[in-house]
């Protein structure tokens, strides 16, 4: 039982990863786009920053859970 716990957490957080990784990329955009306003461009910037640290905050967690199966 423990075993189908610690898979439905990797999932999770897989899904999250992916998640993140999207809005990390989004933002990217967003801070690349020459047209978008300065503070607008920073904002992005620095949102994708933390995207980037969730996501990898994910992946960690995801690899413990599989780890635990």
């Amino acid at each position: 039982m423990d075993s189908i716990k610690q898979g439905a957490n990797y999932v999770s957080e897989k899904v999250q990863q992916a998640t993140t990784g999207t809005e990390k990329e989004a933002n990217k955009q967003v801070a690349k786009d020459s047209d978008a306003p300065v503070g607008t461009r920073a904002s992005a910037a620095k949102d994708a920053l933390g995207n980037k640290l969730d996501e990898s905050k994910h992946d960690a967690k995801g690899e413990a859970h599989k780890q635990a199966i």
